[in-house]
């Protein structure tokens, strides 16, 4: 049996219980602390994630261990044993395989640890709680939009070339956004979906090549373009610009992030939407689940989360909240981002 500090003091704090010596108490602020891990900094959205989460937790008087992993499986795997051993109580992971991180929540439950997922569902592992979006809705909200936009440039009817440019290969968030777009797709049989393929790492880079290769492959015959996030948007926007298709008037780009350069994309006609993942929301009730976890150690996660629904992960029920997603176009820029403070008039329009 492994024996360690965190081991003996449960110990002794069990004996002195039973002996009736010690009251049971719940954690003061000033001596939690939460592991905040995210897969990646290199997309724009996560300086905003990080930033939301870290003012919460500080405001609730918490400390926070921040990092990051580069979208590396063994990288994170060795930032997340890092925070075990600084002393976080909860651990808040974006995991960078959603299909094989389950093990890491099994070995911080291990030593007493309670794990909070965000952004992207892992499965088949104990999570704890879960905060995250609705990727399904996501995608959906993407397929309606191109329905709507394909009639308004066909003579009402729904007919076309799609290519549905998808993220990680197995991430849970990434096949989530895919099925709500392809649930649009199938139910439309004049769309012809010519391409479906994941990008390792989400990369706009790749996004870009697989973008050539079907315009080329199509003779430049292609009506439609959903991505799974903003980067590979970009990618394919990147492509159609080189063959001057980069319009909303001539091809149909949905993204997801709202990064800043992509409503600018939208502002402009370039792009013809983009998925507003309110940040804030996520990250800040991200932070309040895992501070309210780690003041209550002792009682089940399912009595601290207030939860919007109990989602299986494929070991467990997962308590999860789901925070709001809002389609962006050009028509309502101003109503969206810029009056919800996410982006000013002068980033967006450059005035």
């Amino acid at each position: 049996m492994r024996i360690n500090r965190r081991n003996l003091i449960a110990a002794a704090s069990t004996t002195l219980l039973a002996a009736g010596l010690l009251a049971p108490v719940v954690a003061q602020a000033a001596d939690i602390k939460i592991g905040f891990l995210l897969k990646t900094m290199e997309e724009e959205r996560y300086q905003r994630d990080k930033a939301a989460f870290i003012k919460k937790a500080e405001s609730l008087g918490a400390e926070v261990i921040f990092d990051a992993a580069n979208n590396d499986e063994q990288t994170q795997l060795a930032k997340f044993e890092n925070m075990i051993s600084k002393g976080a109580q909860v651990i808040v992971m974006q995991p960078v395989n959603t299909g094989t991180a389950g093990s890491m929540v099994s070995m911080a439950n291990a030593e007493g640890v309670k794990v909070v997922g965000y952004d992207s569902m892992l499965v088949n592992g104990p999570l704890d709680a879960m905060v995250m979006q609705d990727s399904w809705a996501v995608g959906k909200l993407q397929g309606e939009a191109m329905v709507e936009w394909l009639k308004a440039h066909k003579g009402g009817k729904v007919e076309g070339k799609v290519a549905l440019i998808e993220g990680q290969p197995g991430d849970s968030n990434a096949i989530a956004m895919s099925s709500g777009a392809l649930e649009i797709v199938k139910a439309n049989p004049g769309l012809e979906l010519v391409t479906e393929q994941a990008h390792e790492g989400w990369s706009s880079e790749k996004a870009m090549a697989t973008t050539e290769n079907v315009l080329t492959k199509y003779g430049n015959g292609v009506d439609a373009f959903i991505c799974n996030n903003s980067g590979m948007a970009r990618g394919v926007i990147a492509a159609l610009d080189a063959q001057q298709l980069a319009s909303a008037d001539k091809v149909f780009v949905a993204g997801s992030d709202a990064d800043l350069v992509n409503i600018q994309f939208v502002a402009q006609g370039k792009q013809a939407v983009e998925i507003w993942k309110k940040i804030d929301p996520l990250a800040e009730t991200a932070a309040q689940v895992a501070f309210d976890l780690a003041s209550n150690p002792d009682k089940p996660a399912s009595e601290v989360v207030k939860a919007d629904r109990m989602v299986n992960n494929g070991q467990v029920d997962v308590p999860t909240i789901v925070t709001p997603v809002v389609l962006v176009d050009k028509a309502n820029v101003d109503s969206t981002v810029i009056d919800g403070g996410f982006y000013t008039k002068e980033q967006v329009y450059g005035k």
